[in-house]
Parts: structure tokens; C-alpha cells; sequence
């Protein structure tokens, strides 16, 4: 037998790793599973903007040929403008990379930054592109705590501690996966003076800052230290509905020349890959000017909205669950009193809880969380459907109390 490479011992994908796949064995002996596992608005019924469609349809031949290898001209004009108007100076369309969604160009851009033995700063929780794209490039995930009792700010004083020789950055997740979480301006300007201090890259990934609720004001990390070499990341997966079209980019900027050597790196290798999909590249202009079809889905009434209360409301409920409702997005982060319930650890709650209830959600560990016992629950069942899967949750760890 050929031996996988040793830098995989450490890539993890648990959203689609044994759960699921026991999940998809389930169905295939005609069991139902609510999976809940995975981001994925369109497979809940969630549906494309008119903007999106219309954009496609009208200028579709537009993408038969190669495209330039850091994307279409006419879209990374309108991203350009995007992130100007979200307060980062200094950059031109030439900053700009369009990928096959923020997955490559996370890929890119770690490959491009990160030598062997490379530290990088991490959260924790965390989710798993980034931290498997360190051990893929030989690098060294270091994680740094982000605190529950804090609304799930990072914790400056942890990253600070944890920052050594070898460290070459600081991933910052905001609005974050796996917790809804939108991080402070305070702590914000704590990391990014971290990075100032160090000599760090700031690899922010932001692509879920469009889906903000509760008026909260959401801020670039790159537009708050423009003084500090930073990376942003982005796409539209999320906020229009298109996770399939796979279309993300990412924003170099900073101190002019700063990353001249990492963009001329990310060139080659989008060079390698010849172009991102130009199909999906029609759709960035018209989706970028459409806010509304977002903002609907945000506000009392919006489906995101009422999904997140009737989830919220269900869970608080039982006894021994504690959570911080999240602030953007469609994740919960809750944990369950380990001395209360009978589960050896997250992955045994989340097994057992598939097995008898039907539905699927990923451990805390899947996201590289192991200080207590949490799931990641995603909500975009309709509200109804999230309050029933939400009760035989509660029902669930009535039976599994010690």
C-alpha cells in the first residue's frame, strides 16, 4: 500500500468526516436525518437573488474563455469599492484575487505566507480550513482562546502570550465560525496591535460580515490597522445564497511593498490554476450592489432572525445547556454540563444524539475546541423545524442525565 503524506496526520474535516458519512449510511437504509451539519442555505430552501440570476443569464457568454488569473477586471473593480467603502485605505483593484470560494483562496494565501515550522495564531474555536491548511503547508496551528463568558472575544492577553520567534500570523474570524460571534472594536485593535508589535501578517476572514443582526456595527480589521500588513477574505457564498458557485476572493493590504513577495507568490499560483470560475465572477458586480435580498433575511420576520429566536428560545429551556446567542451568521456554539450528562465527550453526544433523534451536528472538537462540551449547531431548517429538532434535543439529554 502507498503511504498518505505525513502532512496529512492532522487534517481533519469533521463536518463531512464519520458523522456524516454515518449519516448518509443512515438515509441510504431510509432513515430521515436533519443534517445540521454544514452552511448550506440553498439545501433548506433558501433562494438565489433575482440580482444573481439576472447578472448569470445576461452576460453568461462572457465566461467561456479564461479569464485573467486574479479575476475579471469589471468584478474586482466592484470588490475594490466593496472593502474602500468598509474603510481599508490604500488598495487598488490589483490587490484583489478572485478564487474558487475563501477555501482556495485560504490555500493561496497560507501557501504563499507559510514555511516549514511557521506558527500560526489561531482561534479557538476554530473553524477547520484554517487550521488544516497549516498542517498542509508544514506550518504549526497555535491556538489562542476565545472566551464564552466575553460574548466569544478573543482573549489578547492569550494571543499575546502564545506569540514566539516562529510565529508568522494571526488568523482573526469575524463574524466567526463555529459561534456567530462579532468581535469588539476593542479587541480588534488589541490583536491588530499584537500583529504591529510582532511583525505579523493579519489573515482576516470576514465572509460573513454582511449577515450582521441586531444592528451591530461589524469592522474590518484591515480598515481599523491599516498600518499592518493584512489579508481579508471574503465572498457570497453565504449572504447570496450561491455556496455552489464557489466564489470568494481576497484583499491584500497594509504598508505599501509590505506583502509584494506574498502577492507575487499568490501570482504564481494562480498562474498554476490558470483562473477562478468565470461563471461565478458574472454575478459578484450585481450581488455586491444587492444588499436588500440579504438584509431581509436579518431583520424580525427574516428567516435567519426567527430561526436563530426559535433555536434560542427551545434550548434555553433544559438544564445544563449554556449558550451565547450569536450575533451574525447561522451557528450556535452551545455547551452541556459535562457532570450532568452520562456522554464521554462531544463526538459520543453527537453520535448518540443522531442514532436516536435523527439529527446531525458537529462536536466542539471538530473545531478544535476542547475545554468543554459543545456541538455546532447550524440553523437554517425553517423556524418550526428548528424548535421541534430542538425539543428532542431536550428530550434527548433528559434520558442521558447521570
Amino acid at each position: 500500500m502507498i503511504i498518505r503524506s505525513d502532512r496529512m496526520e492532522m487534517v481533519h474535516s469533521d463536518i463531512r468526516g464519520p458523522l456524516y458519512e454515518e449519516a448518509l449510511r443512515m438515509q441510504a437504509e431510509g432513515t430521515e436525518v436533519l443534517k445540521l451539519n454544514t452552511g448550506n442555505p440553498a439545501s433548506f430552501g433558501f433562494k438565489l437573488p433575482n440580482s444573481v440570476r439576472q447578472a448569470l443569464s445576461r452576460h453568461i457568454d462572457e465566461a467561456v474563455p479564461y479569464c485573467d488569473m486574479r479575476g475579471m477586471p469589471n468584478a474586482r473593480d466592484v470588490i475594490c469599492s466593496y472593502h474602500i467603502g468598509r474603510g481599508i485605505k490604500g488598495i487598488t483593484p490589483d490587490d484583489i484575487f478572485i478564487c474558487n470560494g475563501v477555501s482556495e483562496a485560504a490555500s493561496m494565501a497560507m501557501t504563499a505566507l507559510v514555511s516549514v515550522g511557521d506558527e500560526i495564531l489561531m482561534p479557538s474555536p476554530c473553524y477547520s480550513l484554517w487550521s488544516n491548511n497549516a498542517y498542509i503547508c508544514a506550518g504549526k496551528p497555535v491556538f489562542y482562546r476565545c472566551d464564552p463568558d466575553n460574548e466569544w472575544n478573543p482573549d489578547p492577553e492569550d494571543i499575546a502570550r502564545k506569540v514566539t520567534p516562529r510565529t508568522k500570523a494571526i488568523v482573526v474570524i469575524n463574524p466567526n465560525n463555529p459561534t456567530g460571534a462579532v468581535y469588539s472594536r476593542e479587541t480588534l485593535l488589541a490583536i491588530a496591535d499584537i500583529a504591529r508589535k510582532n511583525h505579523l501578517v493579519l489573515l482576516a476572514d470576514e465572509i460573513y460580515d454582511r449577515l450582521i443582526m441586531d444592528g451591530l456595527d461589524h469592522y474590518s480589521v484591515a480598515a481599523l490597522a491599516p498600518d499592518v500588513p493584512c489579508i481579508t477574505f471574503n465572498g457570497l457564498s453565504k449572504s447570496h445564497i450561491i455556496c455552489g458557485f464557489r466564489c470568494g476572493w481576497m484583499v491584500l493590504s497594509g504598508p505599501k511593498g509590505e506583502l509584494d513577495d506574498i502577492k507575487s507568490a499568490i501570482t504564481q499560483l494562480a498562474s498554476m490554476r490558470l483562473c477562478g470560475n468565470a461563471l461565478t465572477q458574472l454575478v459578484i458586480p450585481a450581488a455586491l450592489v444587492d444588499s436588500e435580498s440579504t438584509r431581509a433575511m436579518l431583520v424580525p420576520g427574516g428567516r435567519l432572525y426567527e430561526q436563530r429566536r426559535a433555536t434560542v428560545e427551545t434550548l434555553s429551556k433544559f438544564e445544563g445547556v449554556n449558550l451565547v446567542p450569536n450575533k451574525a451568521a447561522f451557528y450556535l456554539f452551545p455547551g452541556f454540563d459535562k457532570e450532568m450528562y452520562d456522554f464521554k465527550d462531544g463526538h459520543d453526544l453527537a453520535m448518540q444524539f443522531l442514532h436516536e433523534k435523527h439529527v446531525l451536528v458537529i462536536p466542539g472538537g471538530g473545531f478544535d475546541w476542547t475545554e468543554d462540551l459543545r456541538v455546532r449547531i447550524v440553523m437554517l431548517p425553517e423556524a418550526e423545524r428548528l424548535a421541534r429538532a430542538m425539543e428532542d434535543l431536550g428530550d434527548f439529554l433528559k434520558h442521558h442525565k447521570r
